[in-house]
Order: structure tokens, then sequence, then C-alpha cells
């Protein structure tokens, strides 16, 4: 709105001095072009004044001032109390008692017995028989033969090849980006300290006396004798601390942190692909063959038979039987019954009295007194000054006077007698005339009646 008023306001004054400068420049604004008519000034023209005046008016301001508030407050402590409680246990003892019963025992007796067997023993004999056979004995002969075999053998040849690649290529940018970044800004509190300012204190204290040797008679013996006797004491002076606690308010600087955003410029590189055409040499390989003729020795084996007799030693197994006799021991088993004892265990239970000592836990009510901090909410007035701007209207009305000397049809208007007149007669319209009628103006923003919520008093308003 006060964007919509000035330009109102410009648009207003705009007009004003043009019709300002018409009237005095007899509507154009050159002097060589002064038509008859137009010489004189026919009428008014009004202009805007801007006046300022400054007003004071009372705001009210909430103010939180801290009040301690005491109270009591109820608190619940355990008290435990001892108290003796009789009971008895059970407890459980073994005995014994004897058990007879009956064991079967096995004995073992051993007999022996004679059996008759018949065994077959085996006899060997030797004898020698003739024996032929064919043996095949090879024999060796070494002659030549053709062998044809293809070598390959290789040949290079030089041949280019196109070789494409992506390169990329780095491009260097410069970008700006916000950047969170935390100071520390320093708070200054002030704390309670307790100092010592006490001082040494002089005072005199009594020392006893070394203790020093005397004859001192025996009454029972009447024989003097030598014993120890206290000595006489002396005085002496002894410092001694004197405390003297005084308590003191320090200022104590504390660092805050504080979250602070910037805009920071970097370079960021990246990078765009390029393709590259190279012509590389290649060497290729090729193979060509050829045949070649070579005449390779072998050997070959020829198997001729021949027939050898031999003797061959030869035995032979024969079976005789024979007769024999043999002792089988035999083993007999017999229950004998004894009769056995054996101590058997067995749970016996009584009633043992006892006393034991338990703690019984009890509630206690106690009242605490206890001191909080709470915020008073508080108006005090506080007059501030503001500026009002006002348009006052002026009407100016000049007599120019008639052009007598009949200069205008010649076109001499503009004689520096005549302009010098009219600059005199014309008003020069004031720098805040351009400035239209404006409502009252708010107060500032620090200036406006805070609202319901809870401020804190500055510590310039204070």
């Amino acid at each position: 709105m006060r964007k919509l008023f000035a330009s109102l306001a410009a648009c207003v004054a705009a007009s004003v001095a043009a019709s300002a400068e018409a009237g005095g420049y007899c509507g154009v604004g050159s002097y060589n072009c002064c038509p008859t008519v137009a010489c004189q000034p026919t009428s008014c023209y009004t202009t805007c004044k801007v006046e300022r005046q400054v007003c004071k008016k009372t705001v009210m301001e909430t103010v939180w001032e801290p009040q301690e508030v005491a109270c009591e407050k109820t608190v619940f402590e355990t008290v435990w109390d001892t108290r003796e409680v009789q009971c008895s246990k059970t407890v459980r003892e073994t005995a014994y008692r004897e058990c007879n019963y009956e064991v079967q025992r096995p004995v073992y007796e051993t007999s022996w017995r004679e059996e008759a067997y018949t065994v077959c023993k085996p006899v060997w004999e030797t004898s020698e028989r003739e024996c032929q056979r064919t043996v095949c004995r090879p024999v060796w002969e070494t002659c030549e033969r053709e062998v044809r075999r293809t070598v390959c053998k290789q040949v290079w040849d030089t041949v280019e090849r196109e070789c494409r690649r992506t390169v990329c290529r780095p491009v260097e940018e410069i970008v700006e980006r916000e950047v969170c970044k935390t100071e520390w800004k320093p708070v200054t509190t002030c704390k309670k300290v307790c100092e010592d300012h006490g001082q040494w204190v002089t005072r005199e204290v009594c020392y006893p006396g070394l203790p020093l040797l005397a004859l001192k008679c025996d009454p029972c013996a009447g024989i003097p004798m030598l014993t120890l006797v206290q000595g006489p004491g002396f005085k002496g002076c002894k410092k001694s601390w004197c405390p003297n606690l005084v308590e003191r308010e320090v200022a104590c600087t504390t660092y805050q942190p504080e979250i602070v955003r910037c805009k920071v410029q970097e370079k960021v590189v990246r990078y765009e692909r390029e393709e590259i055409i190279e012509k590389i040499p290649t060497k290729v390989c090729r193979i060509e063959t050829s045949e070649v003729c070579e005449k390779v020795p072998h050997r070959v084996c020829k198997m001729v038979q021949e027939v050898v007799t031999e003797k061959v030693p030869v035995r032979t197994c024969r079976m005789v039987q024979e007769q024999c006799v043999r002792k089988i021991p035999v083993r007999t088993c017999r229950m004998v019954t004894e009769v056995c004892s054996r101590k058997v265990p067995y749970c016996v239970e009584r009633q043992v009295p006892y006393t034991f000592t338990e703690r019984v836990a009890r509630c206690v009510e106690k009242k605490v007194p206890v001191t909080y901090q709470r915020m008073v909410c508080k108006q005090v007035a506080r007059e501030v000054e503001y500026e009002v701007c006002r348009l006052v209207p002026t009407t100016v009305c000049q007599n120019l006077g008639s052009c007598s000397t009949g200069t205008c049809a010649t076109g001499t208007c503009g004689t520096p007698a005549d302009a010098g007149a009219r600059e005199s007669l014309k008003v020069a319209p004031t720098p805040d005339a351009q400035v239209p009628s404006l409502p009252p103006a708010e107060p500032k923003a620090e200036e406006k009646v805070p609202s319901a919520e809870p401020v804190l008093p500055k510590s310039g308003d204070a």
C-alpha cells in the first residue's frame, strides 16, 4: 500500500510541476516560441507541502519478573525396625539297622575225561620228470624308411587398424552451495564463589619442662636416691589460622554453539566423454606350410622259435592216518546257600527350635521446606515517539503583468529581463511536495504493543 501511495503522489507532483512550468513559460518549454495569446498566466495553481509532526503515545509492555516462593513438600522416608522371630526347622538324620538275607554262591569243580580221535598226517615225496617247452628268441634287424611331414613357418605382416577409445576430459565449474557451520558465542553469567579471607592469629602456649635428675630421700629406707623430677615449664607463641568465609559474585564466560548458514564457492570437476580415433600399426602373423621328406632308421624285431627240454622236480603229498588219545577237562557248577547281614540306612526327622532377627520397613512422613522460582507477569507503561507526515495544499497566484511591448509577436518574449522576472515569480516545488498524503504511520516493530506471549525485559529498557 505504501508503494501504491508513493507512485500516485509522484504522478500528482509531476502534473502539478508541469502545470506550474507551463504557466511560467507561456505554455511551452522554450523562450523562442512564445505565442502572443499565452503571454500572461490567467489562473492560479496549487502546490502541496509536507508537514512532519512528532507525536508520543503510551505503550503497555509485559515484563516477567522472577519471584521466589517458599512452600513445604511432603517426603516419605523408609525406617527399618528390628524384631526377633522364633521358629523351628526340621532336621533329617540318617540311622542304620541290620538286615539278614540269604545268598546262593556258585562252587565250580573240574574233572578230566579221555577221548580218542584220528589224525591225518601228511608225508611229502620228491621226484623228477622231463618237460619240453617252446621258447621264442628275438632277432633285431636295422632298416630305413621315408617319413614325410608338413612344416609350418610364421610370416609377419604389418597392418594399420583403427582404434576408437572414449576419453573423459575434466571440466571445472564454480558452484555456490549453502554450508552450515557452528560458531561459539560467549555468554557471560554470574555465579557465587566462597573465598576464605582468614588470617593467622598468634597466641601464647605453655610447654611442660624437661625431666631433670635430683636427689630425693626415700622415707622408707632413709637413703637419698636419684630420681627424675619435672623441670620448670616455659611459655611460647603458636600461630593458628582463623577462617573468614566471604561470598562474592564472579563473572563466568561460557561459549554456546550457534548454527550459522553461509554460502561457499567451491570448484566442481565434471567429466565429459570424448571419442578419439587412432591408427595403430599391428603385426599380423600368417602361417605358410611346406612338405619335408626325411629318412628315419628303425629297428625291426623277428621272433625265432626253439624247443628246450628241462628236468622239473615234482613234490607229492600223501596222507597217513594215526590214532591219538587226549584228556578233556569238564567243569561242574553247584550252588551253595549262605546267610549274610548288612546295614540298611533310613531317615529320621526331628524338630529343632531357632531364633532369627528380621528387619521390618515402615514409612514415615516428613515435611521439608522447598523454595522455587516463578515468573510473575507485570504491565509497564512506556512512552514511544513516532512521526506523522501530512500534505498541506497551498494556492499560489502570481501577477506577471501584460506584454505591452509587443515583443511576443517578434519572438523576443524570452529576454533576460523577462526571464529573470518569471524565474523570480516561479515557485520551486519542495522535495516533500511529491509525497502524497499518507495515513498515520504505524509504530515500528519494536514499538508495537507486545502480544500476550511472555517477553523477558531487555537490558536497555530496564
